[in-house]
Order: C-alpha cells, then sequence, then structure tokens
C-alpha cells in the first residue's frame, strides 16, 4: 500500500505540474483572485471524477477512438481562442474591483478548461488507467489513496500558483497584473492552436 501512495504521489505530480490551460488560468486568475487556484482544482476534481468513474466501467475504448478525440480537440481549441480573447480585452479592466467579481469564475473555468482538453482524458487513458488498475487490487483503500493523494497534488500546486501570482502582481502594481494576462492569453492561444492542429490531423488522416 505505501508503495502504491508512493507510485500515486509521484505519478500525479508529474500530471499537475505539467503546463497546461488550466495552470496557465490559475496564474491569471490568481492575478485577481489569491484562492483562484484552489477553487480551479474544485472545478477540476468535478469533471475528473465521472471520467475515472467513466474508466472503471470499462469505456476506455470509446474515449480513445479517434472521433471523440477529434471532437474534443475542435471545441477545447475554440474554447482557448475564446477564453484568450476574453482574458486580452480584461487588460484594460484591470484595477477595476467591479469587472473583477463579474469576469472571475475560477471553479467553472476549471471545469470547461478540463473537460474541452484533448489530453486530459488521454492522460488517464494511458498514465491515470495504470493507477486505477493497481487501486483495484487494493480494494476501497486504493481508490481513497488515489482519490485523495492525486486531488490534493491538484490543489496544492493550482493553490500555490494563484497565491503567488497573486502576490507578485501586488508587489509589482497594476502593469505586472497586465503583463501576466497578456502573457497568460499568448500561451492558452498556443495550446488553442495545438489542440485544432491534433484535432485537424486526425481528421485528415482517419476520416
Amino acid at each position: 500500500m505505501l508503495l502504491f501512495l508512493s507510485q500515486v504521489f509521484l505519478i500525479s505530480l508529474t500530471g499537475a505540474l505539467a503546463p497546461g490551460p488550466v495552470t496557465t488560468s490559475a496564474i491569471a486568475m490568481g492575478a485577481r483572485n489569491k484562492f483562484a487556484g484552489i477553487f480551479m482544482a474544485l472545478g477540476h476534481m468535478a469533471i475528473e471524477l465521472p471520467l475515472v468513474i467513466i474508466l472503471m466501467l470499462g469505456v476506455k475504448k470509446f474515449l480513445e477512438s479517434h472521433g471523440w478525440q477529434m471532437i474534443i480537440g475542435f471545441v477545447g481549441g475554440a474554447f482557448l481562442i475564446f477564453l484568450a480573447v476574453k482574458m486580452a480585452l480584461e487588460i484594460k479592466t484591470i484595477g477595476i474591483k467591479q469587472q473583477k467579481s463579474k469576469t472571475d469564475k475560477p471553479f467553472f473555468a476549471g471545469i470547461i478548461l478540463s473537460g474541452s482538453n484533448p489530453y486530459f482524458p488521454l492522460w488517464w487513458i494511458g498514465v491515470g488507467f495504470n493507477l486505477i488498475t493497481g487501486a483495484k487490487e487494493l480494494g476501497a483503500m486504493g481508490f481513497v489513496i488515489l482519490g485523495v493523494v492525486h486531488w490534493f497534488c491538484d490543489l496544492v500546486w493550482l493553490g500555490f500558483l494563484s497565491y503567488a501570482s497573486f502576490t507578485g502582481t501586488k508587489v509589482f502594481g497594476v502593469k505586472a497584473q497586465k503583463i501576466v494576462l497578456a502573457a497568460c492569453a499568448a500561451v492558452l492561444a498556443v495550446f488553442a492552436g495545438k489542440f485544432i492542429f491534433g484535432a485537424a490531423k486526425i481528421f485528415f488522416l482517419y476520416f
């Protein structure tokens, strides 16, 4: 059980530390809300739990299908373009408290960004499925370890990113917040291009 716990921790940590739309948005929203990462992690968990249950029920082949990957890639890419444009437009509103409360919804962002990321289910199909198999061998306690340790890694990392972003931008002022938001918008645009390119590649190869 200790070996499995260590395995879950190390593998989950590599997944949490990998750069992606969720981590980028945690930094961007964290510039204005130090708790944004925690709420994003909770949104990420809300979409991740059903996915793990689906894999446990044996729907792995469906999630591996080229059609499903293509749809998620196009939808995810389109949403990231929308989010990148939205962030770019919000740069001029930085410092206006009324705008912050209306536009920042990190919990829902965590759900949508996770669900629209084609690499998210692929990680669970490939790497994560081995953790699910190991959890089955240990019974109920195995799944408790898997859930608690994996989501703890996400919660701590995203919470740290948003807090560090908030602290740093508050120290350096409004200009720093604008730079962070602009950089995050650019990164999301890059991920959008990557998602759409991958989906288009699947379309031309298999359809």
